[in-house]
């Protein structure tokens, strides 16, 4: 990649594109995975049984290895750069996963899903089986991201996108196999598919990255090397980043069982969080292109015209879904929910329009401050959406009358646009 010549629409989109088609195929895999579910039997307890135990305890377990593709993106200078990030990946993998198998197999799952997130209790046994199922999805998650975000430094984000389409390849064979040819739970099915899919990704990514590792990094370079301490200061502010946040997820199935008609929003809740996933997932593909690209000349001034064009589009489409029959469609047809449910999350995603677009300007500030090592902003401003999504659910447990998946979607996007104009603040601060 010419990182000397101007920067133009065309190169962003060519990096962006391939990002953004893999993030969409990840967000395929929820509504994937919800139209076969849904089509087994007990579909109710086992949409949510997977949105508010399986789903949510295990993103919050891989949450500090989420960043490792930013940092990957960032760091990966050398090949010796990359073999420091390769050991951190693997002692901080095999670490959660570890914590991973204490939740899963013994008396503290009953502590969480009883006594912390209040499930209802026709849940509670689904969702351990499901979360002992998905054991392998941390380290596998690590290993592809750290190898992913070396791919996009050295500007092969078309293997990214390939390594999604792999996993959602063998997500649909799995979904397909289980469904027609075993008597097996829609639990277990969909637990083991998305365990294997991704396994399968990550050792993809392994292949890809090879050629990069042995023909294009350099053995060393003018980068100061990584150390315990460099790294601990850049990547722990981004680590917490994801955690809490991810750490909302199972908060907000906790909240929305206090709430009114709690086993309908609950059921409803991964199925409108998939549909916004997919609008939402074009901009998270935009943070690791404003990483890469943010140095390179007129970078930023183009990155921000880029900015403003994916917000408003995307925001156009979620509104165009959610203002038309093309929503009602998608929930009752395509991810195959019932007519109670589909008016429950057709209803719902008349609220979230704003995420996508906020989403792209937190990638943007994001983006910028990692550029600039300045990391700290990133932890400080998901503190602020953390408080103040707690403070909504909490306040919906006590006043809400109306479903609780309707408290629960707004509650969340104040709190996001919240985190937006704090980054925005953030970002300000140093540009100065």
């Amino acid at each position: 990649m010419d990182r000397k010549s101007p920067l133009t629409l065309k190169r962003i989109f060519a990096l962006w594109m391939p990002l953004a088609g893999s993030w969409f195929l990840m967000g395929v895999e929820t509504p994937m995975l919800t139209a076969f579910v849904a089509r087994m039997a007990a579909p109710e307890i086992t949409l949510a049984s997977w949105g508010s135990l399986i789903y949510p305890i295990s993103l919050a377990i891989e949450g500090p290895i989420i960043m490792l593709l930013t940092a990957s993106t960032a760091l990966v200078k050398d090949r010796l750069a990359y073999q420091t990030l390769f050991r951190y990946m693997l002692i901080m993998s095999l670490v959660l996963s570890v914590l991973h198998l204490l939740v899963a197999f013994t008396p503290l799952y009953y502590g969480l899903a009883e006594g912390i997130l209040r499930v209802p209790d026709a849940l509670i046994e689904p969702g351990r089986i499901g979360l002992q199922i998905m054991t392998p999805w941390t380290f596998m998650i690590a290993w592809r991201r750290l190898n992913q975000g070396t791919m996009i430094k050295y500007g092969n984000s078309k293997a990214v996108a390939v390594g999604t389409a792999v996993r959602l390849t063998s997500l649909v064979t799995i979904l397909t196999i289980g469904y027609g040819f075993t008597d097996f739970s829609g639990v277990v099915v969909g637990a083991c598919a998305v365990a294997i899919s991704v396994t399968v990704e990550a050792l993809y990514a392994h292949t890809a990255v090879q050629p990069i590792i042995h023909n294009r990094l350099p053995k060393s370079s003018d980068a100061p090397p990584i150390t315990r301490q460099s790294f601990t200061r850049f990547y722990l502010p981004l680590a917490m980043t994801p955690l809490m946040t991810l750490l909302i997820h199972p908060a907000g199935a906790a909240g929305m069982s206090r709430m009114p008609e709690a086993l309908s929003s609950l059921a409803a809740w991964p199925v409108v969080y998939g549909l916004v996933f997919l609008t939402r997932g074009m901009g998270f593909a935009f943070n690791e292109v404003v990483v890469s690209l943010a140095e390179v000349p007129e970078g930023k001034t183009q990155l921000f015209r880029f900015a403003k064009m994916l917000a408003l589009s995307t925001m156009g489409l979620l509104a165009l879904i959610a203002f038309t029959p093309l929503g009602g469609f998608w929930f009752k047809y395509v991810t195959g929910i019932s007519e109670a449910l589909t008016r429950l999350a057709s209803i719902t995603i008349m609220f979230a329009i704003l995420m996508p677009g906020y989403q792209v300007y937190q990638s943007w500030y994001g983006g910028l401050l990692v550029h600039h090592h300045e990391t700290k902003g990133i932890s400080e401003a998901v503190m602020i959406y953390v408080g103040v999504a707690l403070l909504g659910l909490w306040a919906g447990s006590v006043w809400a009358t109306m479903p609780g998946i309707y408290w629960a979607i707004n509650a969340f996007v104040i709190a996001g646009l919240c985190q937006t104009f704090f980054l925005r603040y953030r970002y300000r601060q140093i540009s100065i």
